[in-house]
This record gives structure tokens, C-alpha cells and sequence, in this order.
């Protein structure tokens, strides 16, 4: 593996015999911190956030469920 830093950006060189889902969950986590880096957002207004999106689809999903 090669790691190296430029102006701009860190390139990461891994040879292609590694796991390809298990790199794609280490991109899937740098791309999440990517992402809420920049975030304002509170504990507080995620875990609200987190609430509605739960019930939304409980609502829309839960006949399938029940049945």
C-alpha cells in the first residue's frame, strides 16, 4: 500500500487483491466524514432527524410487516 499527500488531496495506492467490499466500506466511511465534517448539526437534531425518517417509514412500510 502507498499513501501519499499532495496540495490538494491523499492518494491512497492498494494492490487489486485486496477485498473490493471491504474497501468500499473504508471509502463508505471517509466519504461519511468527508460529509459531516462541515456539519452544524447537533446530536440533538440528528437523533430528530433520525426520528422522522424511522416513522415515515414505518407508516409507509409497516402493512407489509402486519400482514
Amino acid at each position: 500500500m502507498i499513501i501519499e499527500r499532495t496540495d490538494k488531496e491523499i492518494l491512497i495506492r492498494i494492490p487489486n487483491t485486496v477485498d473490493i467490499e471491504g474497501v468500499q466500506r473504508i471509502i463508505d466511511y471517509i466519504r461519511y466524514q468527508e460529509v459531516t465534517s462541515k456539519s452544524k448539526a447537533s446530536q440533538k437534531d440528528v437523533d430528530k432527524l433520525a426520528d422522522e425518517v424511522n416513522k415515515g417509514w414505518w407508516k409507509k412500510n409497516k402493512d407489509t410487516f402486519l400482514k
